[in-house]
């Protein structure tokens, strides 16, 4: 049961990302392009999921487990420091460059869009190149190793 509600659910989020246009990379770099011919539709997308996010979280915050039983485990990190900005700026521009986002991306990759397979594959290099750093250098990784 819990494999047909992940199912579902991961559904429901990948035709909400098709619905809304973010799985199309000329409509994300046309709301990244604000000096030029800028498409402000996905702001309102983006405004949707903030609130959406802020309502989940608040109820969240209030729970030891998930709606499936599972333990809720919610990030503990609450300082901004060098990794998690050097990390926002891969990230930036990775998508101002590309056009994808993970969630898109991987939502591109079930249509069969070959940039979108080369933007998944080259995110979980970066995912694994990170945890290995991060081992070689003793460092903590900031991604949980059983998620």
């Amino acid at each position: 049961m819990r494999l047909f509600i992940s199912f579902v659910l991961g559904l429901v989020f990948g035709v909400g990302l098709y619905v809304s246009g973010m799985t199309q990379p000329t409509k994300v770099l046309g709301f990244l392009d604000i000096l030029g011919d800028w498409d402000p539709s996905l702001a309102f997308v983006m405004a949707g999921a903030v609130a959406v996010g802020l309502v989940a979280f608040s109820f969240a915050r209030q729970r030891r487990r998930t709606f499936l039983g599972d333990e809720l485990r919610l990030p503990r990190i609450t300082e901004i420091d060098a990794p998690l900005v050097v990390g926002s700026l891969i990230f930036g521009i990775g998508w101002g460059l590309s056009g994808i986002c993970p969630g898109p991306g991987i939502a591109d990759v079930g249509f069969l869009d070959w940039r979108a397979l080369v933007f998944v594959v080259s995110m979980a290099a970066g995912m694994v190149m990170e945890r290995l750093i991060a081992d070689a250098l003793g460092a903590k990784s900031r991604v949980s190793k059983d998620a």
